[in-house]
């Protein structure tokens, strides 16, 4: 029996249904709403016990980043939890949410590298693990609603939120999201099943100038066929369960109360079965700032309607006024019966109504430990997420060329390890309860109640992170984590390093540059840490709503490197930001460029891992990198007679300033070995709709080095009856090749991955012949062969392959 008397044999639907019919408008009201327990809220009780009379429906744990041990979080949880089920008549439990995207905001829990970062290792395996780690680690606390993964394609690098994406390809995001989704649904821990809630639906990247939350220009074409595939492969191979909407308006309907995306397309067309929560003030925002429904109630009908089914983190649309609607009979409590339903369905299913409570003691400690598995998980994510862009023979560093060498380590990225966690971390998350300007919708930032003066780095309005107060937040949560500097040292004790900051994270100001340029005129080589500060709000110069026109290095960085590089040392740069480094300066003059993103708890063993030569690179860029925001949007998957194909008769080959082309191409990134592709074979030269085309080839490293190649399939649709993109990725596998051995690799492609909205919006695999290309990125294509698919076929959109299957032998 459970805690509210229903037989076990029953499904989750089962007894959803019968709670239901027992329930008050009042209670049913708290299950589509949450509570936000903010700031100093959270340690106060009896205000969490005011605001959630009849229960409640979710619970935000963002203020678990305060909590300095893991029992103090399983012991609010628990407390919490308690509360909710006293003050419910049915004593219906609450859903716990919290970010997933690169690890719990939770004291011992593991951190992982920014999305974009992770999608640049074109690990599936890997993501699946990851996942699985945060899922177990949140639901032995008691965290069932996991707000991951992030399954927006970005094409657009002004955004500040790019960083969290798997990039700007749908095949890429699809696969990578398909993983995490499994990796957080196929984990059960203490009788509980936490499931995943992806985001943010839908085209939110496609947002109007690049800024965060803006009107979004989609075609419905666009909107499914490539905004909508990660979403739609989730749905299809790994049940997901939630959906979160983007802040963004879409056809002149923000996403939160549109019945025809949240319904229409998502519950209809796309087969979704779970439940839709709202992005923080999603609703409010759609009656507040983008001016739908005469008033909150009407807005928050809408959104009922639309397929909304909790509103995060406060009730606005779904408040006080929604209640007296239903209540004097305005509206129907016919869709808030068929929404409750669906929240109820969703608590059995997870588990909670039988296993309410967090884990404690030794049990839930020994759950964090052996997941996070002495850190090699996030260990093997930062080491595959970097890229290395350039590279003219100076790495990987030889240790013994290196003996008694003096290196000058400039940067302020160098000697301060929490520059190596992005935003969305629970680092980050910690920073900005200094923040004293918010760009999170639907939290506040501090108040400067002191009176004293905002250090902020010198002419920009971004608030420093100097001070102690933020070095203890490392020292908490990452005692462990070194500073790249710091590794260094302990790696290298023959070396000599020299630091000095040599520049700030942003702006103009040159204040520092002579310190730095004095150390690398006394160095045999320099590195440099290049970038900006991905973080959170007001202390960051990218993140969630820190947009920029500007993505470049900044201009203090780009002036050091040029007056260092008049010293002839040889320059090493390191890349850390959520957006690719994109410097006609640094392409110049730097011997080596290696991209690191935001690489978390790991990043420096992984750094000095790669530039010694104990790894060899492996991760390919997941976006196109623009030579400046003028080029932007720039997609290797642009349409014929677009971009970089636009027609010779119709404009000439480039800008007036540049080429048409990116800096670096979606796909691309060095080795330390050496690959030869050979031996291309295709299965047969004509398929039906319904046959497998097998296409495979040989792949040998040919140089001395043990290392990993990301060999890419892409086709293209030589003609057809829509516009379709020159070349689009089917599939990708990562292969490891010993030095001088060679593998066969065989991609398995579904006809139906060539599918498209034809001009009835019907999802056709169109006769026609095709390209299958074979190759280490998007524009060095090795091979190529051409196959004809023979008739025309209509097909279910859901139920088409979404990416190759693969075989490395």
């Amino acid at each position: 029996m459970s805690l509210n008397g229903e037989k076990h044999d029953m499904t989750p639907e089962e007894r959803a249904l019968q709670l239901i019919k027992e329930l008050s408008l009042e209670e049913k009201m708290a299950q589509i709403n949450c509570v936000f327990p903010f700031d100093k809220t959270y340690l106060d009780m009896d205000w969490i016990r005011n605001q959630i009379p009849y229960g409640i429906g979710e619970v935000s744990t963002l203020e678990m980043r305060r909590m300095e041990t893991l029992d103090e979080a399983a012991k609010w949880i628990n407390n919490v939890q308690k509360m909710v089920m006293e003050q419910s008549p049915h004593h219906i439990p609450a859903i716990f949410h919290m970010e997933g995207l690169c690890g719990a905001f939770i004291q011992e829990a593991s951190s992982f590298p920014a999305g974009i970062g992770r999608g640049a290792s074109f690990d599936v395996e890997l993501e699946e693990e990851i996942a699985k780690c945060v899922a177990t680690q949140e639901a032995a606390c008691g965290i069932t609603h996991i707000l991951a993964p992030v399954l927006d394609v970005s094409r657009d690098s002004r955004m500040g939120r790019q960083g969290e994406t798997y990039g700007e390809d749908p095949t890429l995001a699809a696969a990578m999201g398909v993983a995490y989704t499994k990796g957080i649904q196929n984990t059960s821990v203490d009788g509980r099943r936490p499931e995943s809630v992806a985001k943010h639906f839908l085209a939110f990247h496609n947002s109007q100038g690049g800024i965060h939350g803006t009107h979004s220009e989609t075609t419905e074409r666009t909107l499914r066929e490539i905004y909508g595939k990660p979403f739609q492969a989730s749905i299809t191979e790994s049940g997901l369960k939630g959906i979160m909407p983007c802040y963004c308006s879409i056809d002149n309907e923000p996403a939160s109360v549109s019945k025809s995306l949240l319904t229409n397309l998502l519950r209809e067309e796309m087969g979704f079965d779970g439940i839709c929560v709202s992005d923080y003030g999603g609703i409010g925002n759609s009656h507040t700032v983008q001016h739908i429904g005469e008033n909150l109630a009407e807005t928050g009908m809408m959104a009922l309607e639309a397929g909304m089914d909790i509103e995060m983190p406060s009730p606005a649309g779904y408040g006080q006024d929604l209640y007296e609607a239903f209540r004097t009979g305005r509206f129907s409590t016919e869709t808030l019966d068929n929404v409750v339903l669906r929240i109820l369905t969703e608590k059995y299913r997870m588990g909670l109504f039988d296993h309410p409570y967090a884990m404690e003691g030794e049990e839930l400690k020994e759950s964090f430990v052996k997941v996070h598995q002495e850190g090699k998980l996030s260990y093997d994510s930062a080491v595959e997420s970097m890229v290395l862009l350039k590279n003219d023979g100076i790495l990987p560093f030889s240790g013994e060329q290196m003996r008694n060498k003096k290196i000058a380590v400039i940067g302020p990225h160098a000697d301060n390890a929490r520059m190596f966690f992005g935003g969305y971390t629970h680092l980050s998350m910690m920073e900005s309860i200094y923040a004293v300007a918010n760009s999170i919708a639907g939290v506040a930032g501090i108040e400067n109640t002191s009176g004293e003066e905002i250090p902020t780095v010198p002419g920009t309005n971004i608030q420093l992170d100097q001070g102690d107060k933020y070095d203890a937040i490392l020292k908490r949560q990452k005692p462990g984590c070194r500073s790249l500097l710091e590794e260094l040292k302990i790696r290298c004790p023959d070396t000599q390093f020299i630091y000095a900051r040599g520049y700030h994270v942003a702006g103009e100001d040159l204040s520092l540059m002579d310190e730095g340029l004095r150390f690398v005129e006394e160095a045999d080589l320099v590195i440099l840490t290049l970038g900006d500060k991905y973080g959170t709000c007001s202390l960051a110069s990218m993140g969630e709503g820190i947009d920029s026109t500007y993505i470049n290095l900044p201009k203090c960085q780009e002036a050091f490197i040029e007056r260092a590089a008049q010293f002839h040392k040889p320059l090493v740069g390191i890349h850390f930001s959520g957006r690719p480094i994109s410097s006609d300066v640094a392409d110049k003059n730097l011997s080596a460029i290696l991209e690191a993103w935001a690489p978390a708890e790991a990043g420096a063993k992984a750094i000095v891992d790669i530039l010694y030569g104990v790894v060899s690179p492996s991760g390919k860029l997941p976006v196109s990198v623009a030579v400046n925001a003028g080029q932007i949007p720039i997609y290797y998957n642009h349409p014929w007679g677009s971009a970089s194909h636009q027609g010779e008769s119709i404009g000439f080959a480039n800008y007036l300033e540049t080429s048409h082309k990116p800096r670096y191409c979606f796909g691309y990134g060095l080795s330390y070995g050496e690959f030869v592709y050979s031996d291309m074979k295709i299965s047969k030269p004509e398929v039906k709709p319904d046959e497998l085309i097998t296409v495979s080839c040989q792949v040998m490293n040919v140089s001395n080095a043990d290392a990993t190649e990301i060999v890419q399939c892409y086709i293209s649709d030589r003609f057809a009856s829509r516009t379709r993109p020159v070349k689009e990725l089917v599939g990708f596998v990562r292969v490891l090749i010993p030095a001088g051995e060679q593998r066969a690799v065989t991609f398995f492609i579904e006809p139906s991955q060539t599918a498209f909205l034809d001009k009835d919006m019907r999802w056709k695999i169109e006769k026609g012949q095709f390209d299958v290309m074979l190759g280490k990125s998007s524009d060095e294509i090795c091979f190529s062969k051409t196959v004809q698919v023979t008739e025309d076929a209509w097909i279910d959109g859901k139920r088409r392959a979404f990416y190759a299957r693969t075989e490395v032998r």
